[in-house]
């Protein structure tokens, strides 16, 4: 149960500091409602992980996730929004006209309306050794332990943009790359895969994929199951960084939320969920395209929505 003593109101509790979070704190701030960005880890969340983004409007070039992110947050504070950064949330009370949240030092905000932002983590392969050698050799940011890995041979698992982008920048640390991907055909784009291909350092399994991450004290390889014959086989390797999606990060919401069968969010076009005055942006929620781009638009939405909501 929520402690019943209010720390403070405000008009928007964001939960989330990623770019759809943020974005939606800086709509928020220029409307002039008091508004406070609740995030529980890094400010920028998935964002943070990319180590060049290329491809976002008006952005210098290859400028890094985290900067980005430092950017965005910096434009909401100068809009007034306030931060409670590296906090867990214990609590949320979505039921009532003023919405409750509850931190772990038994601080607790209400708001009249919420924006759930709070994005995705890394997938997991979900194989045998995976959990042992996380942090030891497994990894799911190349931004993060990159260096640890110079001019050493890795393994990038996954056939995605952030995959094939990331198995890129990896190579100015790593002396070799082998992406590992179960089919036969990338899901990036033809200049994500155009790069890729071209570099030199790096090589490609398809159709492949790891059952087991070997090691004892040290992670030494993995057994590699080629999809169509079943065969096995065992590859060395001295790092393994896994690009293969993300979660939704719901877990810890109230049942109330309406979810899909993959534990999203369900909004509409203008973000509101199937409570009334919670709205929901970013990877969180169902959609197609998980982009930087389309978490912004997320958030923009989502701000503009709970402000006519409050409005009414």
């Amino acid at each position: 149960m929520i402690n019943s003593t209010i720390t403070e109101s405000f008009d928007v509790i964001v939960l989330g500091g990623g770019p759809a979070g943020l974005t939606a704190g800086i709509y928020l701030g220029r409307a002039k409602l008091k508004t406070l960005i609740i995030n529980e880890g890094s400010i920028g969340g998935q964002m943070v992980l990319t180590h060049a983004i290329a491809n976002y409007p008006g952005a210098k070039v290859d400028i890094s996730g985290r900067d980005l992110s430092l950017d965005m947050k910096a434009q909401a504070k100068e809009f007034g929004c306030k931060f409670e950064s590296n906090v867990e949330v214990t609590g949320i009370d979505l039921e009532s006209k003023q919405k409750l949240v509850e931190i772990d030092n038994d601080e607790v905000f209400s708001a009249r309306t919420i924006i759930i932002a709070t994005g995705g983590t890394p997938r997991p392969m979900g194989v045998n050794g995976e959990a042992k050698f996380k942090g030891a050799g497994v990894s799911y940011c190349a931004t993060c332990d990159g260096d640890f890995f110079t001019d050493r041979e890795i393994i990038v698992v996954g056939g995605g943009n952030s995959a094939l982008e990331e198995a890129v920048a990896l190579t100015q640390f790593a002396s070799k790359v082998t992406v590992i991907h179960q089919f036969d055909h990338f899901q990036a784009t033809e200049h994500a895969i155009k790069v890729a291909r071209e570099n030199e350092k790096i090589s490609f399994i398809m159709e492949s994929e790891i059952q087991e991450v070997l090691g004892d004290q040290t992670l030494t390889g993995v057994d590699l199951m080629h999809m169509k014959t079943k065969e096995h086989s065992m590859v060395t390797t001295d790092g393994i960084f896994v690009f293969i999606g993300y979660v939704a990060n719901t877990a810890s919401l109230p049942k109330s939320l309406a979810l899909n069968d993959r534990n999203e969010i369900i909004a509409d076009e203008i973000m509101a969920t199937n409570v009334t005055g919670v709205f929901a942006a970013g990877d969180v929620r169902e959609k197609r395209y998980r982009q930087i781009t389309t978490a912004v638009s997320d958030g923009t939405i989502a701000a503009l929505s709970a402000i006519e909501f409050l409005q009414k």
